[in-house]
Parts: C-alpha cells; sequence; structure tokens
C-alpha cells in the first residue's frame, strides 16, 4: 500500500489535517523553521556573492531525524506549509535537511483547514515557488545585515544589549517623530455656542450650533469676540431660514485583512496585536469543536487581500439571505480588493471557514479570547456582504439677525449591515432626532444660550492600532511583520505601553538620535518603503534577490565605518558625580540600565551598590522651591517632578523654564521652540 507523508508546520495542525485523509497518509509537523543563519556569527559570504550560511537550529536534531525516518517509508512527500513567503521558505529548507531533491516532492498550499481546501489542494500539488524563497531569503539576510552591523555599534556607545533592526528602528523613528509634534503643539483657544430655542407648539427645545454668518463659517476665538456676538444674537429675531432633507449612505465594509483585524481588536476587545496574531493562529490551526473534532475556524491570518472565494460568496449570502431577509444581502458582485496589488493575491481576506458556525454555536468548545475574536471575524465577513445602511438626514438653518445657527439631525431609516455589526467607536453617530413640528414658519423663541471654552488638542500618541495603520499605508513591513515589529520596540524597552498608548523612553530617544544621525536612509520612511517593493518584485520573479543585497551592503558598510569614526568622539565615559556611595565612600557613577540612567558604584564587583539617579534639570519647583529632576513612570515614560516627592507632588510632562509668565505669574513650559504658559486659562506664548 502507498504511504504519503504529509509536513506540516504545527503540531495543531496535524489534529485538524489528519482528520481529512485517508489512512494510507502520515501527517507530521516541522514546528516551524529547522533551519536558520547561525546566532554567533554574521553567516553570510560576504566574499562569495552574499551566500547565506544555513545551519539546523539548535534543538531541531531530533525531530529532523524523526522526519528523515517518515521520508524513508514515503512513497510521495507534500509539503503543507503555510500558504505565505516564510512558508514556501520553509518548505525549500526542509527540501535541503531532509535531502529531498531525487524524491517524488509535491508542494501543497491552502487557505483555510476544511476538508475542501485540503482535497482539493492534494489534486493541484505544484512545486516550490522559488521566487517566494528568494523574497523571504533577501528579506531574512536584509535584517541579518542590519541587525549585526548597528547593534554592535549601540552597544559600544550606549550599552550592551541594544540592538537596531531594519523596520522596528523606521517604527521607532514614526512614534518618536510623533512625540515631537506633540512636544512643539501649542493649543489655541476657540469658543463654542450654542442656542436653546422654544418652538412653539413642542415641548421640547431645540438646541442649535452657532455657525457664523449667512455667508461663511466663523471660528469664535476669544472670550471678546464671543461677548461681542452675543450682544448682537441677544435680542435678535430667530427664524428658520433653510430646512434640506437627504439621504445618506454608509457602504458595508469590507472584510478582514490582517492589519484592520489586528485595529479593530485592538479598538473593539482592547487586544494586542501580537496577541490577536496568536489566537487567529489558534482559530486557523483547529479548535476542538464538541461533536466535530477539531476545525480550522477562520481562514489564514496573514493576508493583505480583501478578496473572498466564489464558494464563500455564494455560502454567505444564501445564510444572510435566510438569517435576515432577502433585502439585505448586497447587491451584485461585492467590491473587493484595496486598489492596490500586494504579493500575497493568492490569498484571501480573512473570514470563517463555514458561515453557518455561528459563533454562538461554537461559544463552550471556545475560550473567551477565542469566542471574542471569532465572533469579530464572524459578524465583519457577514457584514461585508450586506446592503448599506441609509440614513435620513435633516439640516436646519436658523437666522438670528446677520448671525446663522445650524440643527443637524439623522435617523436610521435601513439598518442594512448595521444589524450585524458595528465597528468599535462608532455608535455615537446617531445623533439628533429632529422635532416634528418644525417647519419653516415654526415660531422660535430663544430660551437661553451655552457658551463654552475649547483648546485645540495635539495629535494623539500612537496606539498599536494606529502604528500598524501608518505602517501599511507607509507600505513598510508586510501582514506577517506588523505584530513582531512592535513587541520587539516595546520588549527592548525602546517604547513604552501605557493606557494603550505607545510612548518613547529615554533608551528609545538615544537609539533614534543614533539612527538618524548615522544611519539615515534605515530611518527613512521612503526608502523602507521602496526596499518592501523590491521584495515584492524579487516575490513576482522580476528582481535577482541577490541584487538588492549587493547594492545595499556597500552602502550600509560605509555608513557603519563613518559612524565608527564619528561615535567614536562621543564615547560615553561614566560620568563620576558628587554623591557618594553609603557602603564604601566612593563617588558614584552614571550608568544606562534598561531603564534609562542609574547610580552606581565603581567599586563593582565587589561593592554593588546603585541608586536612581535623579537628574536636575536647574530649574526649581514652582511649588516648593527645591530642585525638578527628571523622573519616569514605572514603564519608562519621562516626565519632570520635585525631587522632594512623595512629600512635594509637583509633576509635568513638558519640561518646566525657570522664566515665570509675565502675564499671571505662573511656572512657563518648553514647546519646541517657544516657552508656554503652563496656565491653560492663561494661554502666553513666546519665542525661547
Amino acid at each position: 500500500m502507498a504511504r504519503y507523508l504529509v509536513i506540516v508546520e504545527s503540531p495543531a495542525k496535524v489534529k485538524t489535517i489528519k482528520k481529512f485523509l485517508g489512512s494510507s497518509y502520515v501527517v507530521t509537523a516541522s514546528n516551524g523553521h529547522v533551519r536558520d543563519l547561525p546566532k554567533s556569527q554574521l553567516g553570510i559570504d560576504v566574499e562569495h556573492d552574499f551566500e547565506p550560511k544555513y545551519i539546523t537550529i539548535r534543538g531541531k536534531g531530533e525531530l529532523l531525524a524523526g522526519l528523515r525516518k517518515e521520508v524513508k517509508k514515503a512513497d510521495k512527500i507534500y509539503l503543507a506549509t503555510d500558504p505565505d513567503r516564510e512558508g514556501e521558505a520553509i518548505s525549500w529548507h526542509l527540501c535541503k535537511a531532509l535531502k529531498l531533491e531525487d524524491k517524488k516532492v509535491y508542494r501543497i498550499s491552502f487557505n483555510e483547514i476544511t476538508k475542501n481546501a485540503v482535497k482539493a489542494s492534494l489534486k493541484n500539488p505544484r512545486e516550490i515557488d522559488m521566487d517566494l524563497v528568494d523574497a523571504q531569503q533577501a528579506r531574512r539576510v536584509l535584517d541579518r545585515i542590519v541587525g549585526y552591523k548597528i547593534s554592535p555599534l549601540l552597544w559600544a556607545k550606549v550599552k550592551r544589549g541594544l540592538s537596531a533592526g531594519r523596520v522596528q528602528s523606521v517604527a521607532l523613528r514614526i512614534i518618536a517623530d510623533r512625540e515631537e509634534e506633540i512636544n512643539a503643539f501649542i493649543p489655541e483657544e476657540y469658543w463654542s455656542l450654542d442656542v436653546n430655542l422654544k418652538v412653539e407648539g413642542e415641548r421640547k427645545l431645540l438646541n442649535a450650533k452657532f455657525y457664523g454668518t449667512e455667508k461663511e463659517k466663523v471660528v469664535i476665538s476669544s472670550k471678546e469676540q464671543l461677548d461681542q456676538i452675543l450682544k448682537e444674537v441677544e435680542n435678535a429675531e430667530y427664524s428658520v431660514a433653510d430646512i434640506k432633507k437627504g439621504e445618506r449612505v454608509k457602504k458595508a465594509p469590507l472584510p478582514f485583512t490582517t492589519s484592520t483585524l489586528q485595529q479593530e481588536a485592538s479598538k473593539a476587545l482592547n487586544f494586542a496585536t501580537a496577541k490577536t496574531m496568536r489566537i487567529a493562529q489558534q482559530l486557523y490551526e483547529g479548535v476542538d469543536i464538541k461533536g466535530s473534532g477539531t476545525v480550522g475556524l477562520i481562514t489564514y491570518l496573514r493576508t493583505d487581500s480583501t478578496r473572498v472565494s466564489d464558494e464563500a460568496e455564494i455560502s454567505v449570502r444564501d445564510y444572510i439571505g435566510k438569517a435576515y431577509g432577502e433585502e439585505f444581502v448586497a447587491a451584485g458582485e461585492s467590491r473587493s480588493g484595496s486598489g492596490k496589488k500586494i504579493i500575497q493575491d493568492a490569498h484571501e481576506a480573512i473570514r470563517p471557514t463555514d458561515v453557518t458556525r455561528t459563533p454562538a454555536s461554537v461559544k463552550d468548545s471556545l475560550s473567551r479570547d477565542q469566542f471574542r475574536l471569532y465572533q469579530l471575524v464572524w459578524k465583519r465577513f457577514l457584514a461585508s456582504r450586506m446592503q448599506p445602511a441609509r440614513y435620513e438626514t435633516t439640516s436646519v438653518k436658523i437666522a438670528a439677525g446677520s448671525y446663522r445657527f445650524t440643527v443637524a439631525a439623522s435617523k436610521i431609516i435601513f439598518e442594512g449591515f448595521r444589524t450585524v455589526y458595528v465597528e468599535a467607536g462608532e455608535e455615537k453617530e446617531s445623533g439628533n432626532v429632529l422635532l416634528k413640528g418644525l417647519d419653516m414658519d415654526s415660531k422660535l423663541t430663544k430660551e437661553s444660550f451655552d457658551s463654552k471654552q475649547h483648546f485645540t488638542q495635539p495629535p494623539a500618541h500612537y496606539t498599536e492600532a494606529a502604528l500598524v495603520k501608518t505602517l501599511e499605508e507607509l507600505g513598510i513591513g508586510r501582514p506577517s511583520t506588523y505584530a513582531p515589529t512592535i513587541s520587539t520596540i516595546i520588549a527592548r524597552r525602546y517604547v513604552a505601553k501605557e493606557n494603550k498608548n505607545l510612548y518613547l523612553t529615554e533608551i528609545g530617544e538615544v537609539v533614534n538620535n543614533i539612527m538618524k544621525q548615522s544611519f539615515p536612509s534605515i530611518v527613512d520612511v521612503n526608502f523602507t518603503a521602496n526596499m518592501e517593493s523590491l521584495l515584492d518584485g524579487v516575490a513576482e520573479g522580476q528582481v535577482k534577490w541577490k541584487t538588492i543585497i549587493e547594492n545595499f551592503y556597500p552602502d550600509l558598510m560605509q555608513a557603519v565605518e563613518m559612524a565608527e569614526k564619528e561615535l567614536e568622539e562621543v564615547k560615553i565615559e561614566d560620568e563620576v558625580t558628587d554623591v557618594i556611595c553609603d557602603q564604601c565612600g566612593r563617588n558614584m557613577v552614571i550608568k544606562y540600565g534598561p531603564h534609562g540612567k542609574f547610580l552606581a558604584c565603581p567599586g563593582f564587583p565587589e561593592c554593588r551598590n546603585t541608586k536612581p539617579y535623579l537628574e536636575k534639570i536647574g530649574v526649581a519647583c514652582p511649588v516648593c522651591g527645591k530642585d525638578v529632576v527628571v523622573r519616569k513612570t514605572k514603564k519608562g515614560r519621562k516626565y519632570y517632578g520635585c525631587e522632594d516627592n512623595p512629600e512635594c507632588e509637583f509633576m509635568s510632562w513638558q519640561k518646566p523654564s525657570v522664566k515665570k509668565c509675565p502675564k499671571c505669574g505662573s511656572y512657563m513650559v518648553e514647546k519646541g521652540n517657544k516657552l508656554l504658559c503652563s496656565d491653560e486659562q492663561c494661554g502666553y506664548v513666546e519665542n525661547k
């Protein structure tokens, strides 16, 4: 009897796939990669055409020996690793490690682990796609060269254990640039003015917002301007100047890609990107469902396509028609595609493998997080094939002398896809419902005014979701790289995550400044995006992978040599302080640790005394007069506080200045190249 060997990546898939294949198939797992570049050296032969030197990953020897035994017994070998570059490369490495050159070897790939998909892939086996493998090799080699050539410089200059990465350095730069913008932001004052009107014959008051004059919109930017307008509208006649009715349509969302799933799971479920990927991986590989055994619940999780297979399209439309009614099914062929063709085009969007498997029906078999993520994918997929939501909108202009106030209201007339799915953070839009009796002849009487002072807000700090969105828009990284990139910069403590927001830490600032100064192209957004499209070119067979490396390497080495020379001059010596070690009497020195600077005794290792280092900024505390020092939150975010903490509670995110505000006497803070009064109500600004 013939024996067929199927090799997959993970043991979880073995269980799911075994169910679909007969007894003549043996299914086994490689547990991810089996060969990689060595950790102890660069592992790339720079002299000889940049040939990578792959070695068996430590601890994989036994596993490979087991696979070799199975290979000997098998008549045909099917490599069923994941359907992307990484999976293609693992299949190729398996061929090399198991010496399969003269065997009957077939590469099969499927986008979902279902009986139909697996069976269909066995009917259509193919050869390993060397273009995809080379795209992965190019990425691996580029990342290795950047990491191994730049990291030692950071060790020498700042501290050991730091590292630079090709994509993570750009992500760090994006966060740093945003912090700079926030730090330099000067809030501007503006006022809102509402009028509450009594409409004859109606019990409820009508609330209208100030718009401006008949001709143009007016922004009220000071109390004086507000008082002037109030004076003019105080005794004005109020009348309805215009009523416009219209219809607004909100289109159904596209099904999830890796990036939109990560963003939505972050907003709706508060998942970190790495957690979203971990749970999606479990749902894709297979979960034990009561009564069905192990089942792959969603399609492959690394994709930037919004395409949906014909079978899935038919079954979801059928399901919507039966469950919600035909009027909810989207008209015609649903929109698809993100407008730009990115390499993983054999892929589909992330969707349930079987739309009739409702979240409620599998709830008992899933963990809470698995259920919540599956429900999100299921609802979004259903919504993507449903009719748009329709609203009736009304906008009313109200005249008060030469000024105009407006009322806008919308009411939903057809829920469409919103019966199933509403994106996180947008439930609030149902807005006012207009008074029924309002028409052009309604008599209006002013009851009262509400006015309020506001300040413009700085751009928001990045969250993981916002960073993923930006990386994708800029064309940096690919679906499989977003989560590891973000995890890396947080794990290295270059970035601190507090309440979802990402902040630059002191060490992150140092690393980013070195990278910007010495390796501008590595942290250049356009350069990195261009590199990504070259790698896509390799995957499409249009670019030779070694050509990319040949062109990149000499420039990088030149930058490294320059940096070695320049950075020698600014070597950070252990700065000696006047703080005396209370254990051995020596003067303590400033060192860099994972959380930034600290004081250490130079008598190490016999004296291991350390103390927190509080850097004074030469400004007296505005509350108690002692010194203001640089402090850090638990996660490493920088702020300014009093050295007499906890007695004195003074703190400021912005650096305080010695100068007092000439207008109100409060302390001033530095904002980019300006000084700003710390009292919002005062709002005094001057150049530094």
